[in-house]
């Protein structure tokens, strides 16, 4: 699947279509917003971004996305009218994979996707953790326990990310608010307490690795690396 989260409908219409006549699966997205809530059904396998957007420009966008384990290593990029150097470079730099100017052409958008879509399958030194028969790959968006692959939503895949990177360290309840969700633990919240429940049971047997400090928080043990 391919997000492309651009405001101007004649140039999203035609990507979605360019890709989807070349046997990719695209989405399209005129606001920042609805992009958001279908990263929490699904990651895809690579973002197009606009810059000038509504509610949220891309720049932050994709700051947001380097920020979460989950999705850091993502391809993403840049679809924007602001094709100077300098405009380029700041894009680069925030962690764009590629950079393309408006106007293109289908041709070459394709032929950079493919490109991005070769390097993010091959490139580079990956991250994996293994807990027992828990498997997690952050840079493909995987997560399999005793070989099955589990579907999770994105809050669920950045909590576990997060849990399996500091293992043995817990974690409170405002602590991983602020860390996924962004805002302060309020004393009320059960937001944290529902995603782990539900991460645990979607894990079966692999969400005994989630253990509950009773009291703190949630961490999955020292004992466990």
């Amino acid at each position: 699947m391919i997000y492309i989260v651009e405001d101007d409908a004649s140039i999203r219409e035609l990507v979605v279509y360019t890709l989807n006549s070349q046997g990719m699966q695209a989405e399209g997205f005129a606001l920042p917003s609805a992009f958001w809530r279908a990263m929490e059904r699904q990651l895809p396998s690579l973002i197009l971004l606009d810059i000038m957007l509504p509610e949220e420009d891309g720049l932050t966008i994709l700051r947001r996305l380097r920020a979460a384990a989950a999705t850091s290593r993502l391809p993403v990029m840049m679809l924007t009218a602001k094709g100077g150097e300098y405009d380029k470079v700041l894009g680069l730099d925030a962690g764009a994979d590629d950079y393309l100017p408006k106007p293109f052409g289908m041709m070459e958008l394709l032929a950079r996707i493919r490109a991005l879509l070769r390097r993010s399958g091959n490139g580079g030194e990956s991250v994996e953790y293994r807990v027992g028969d828990l498997y997690l790959s952050p840079a493909q968006h995987i997560v399999r326990c005793g070989g099955q692959e589990i579907s999770l939503t994105l809050k669920e895949f950045e909590l576990l990310c997060l849990l399996l990177e500091n293992q043995g360290f817990v974690f409170t309840r405002d602590q991983l608010l602020n860390r996924i969700w962004g805002y302060e633990y309020d004393g009320e919240s059960r937001t944290v307490d529902v995603h782990i429940r539900n991460l645990r049971q979607k894990l079966g047997v692999c969400g005994n690795c989630i253990e509950t400090v009773r009291g703190v928080g949630y961490r999955i043990g020292a004992q466990n690396k």
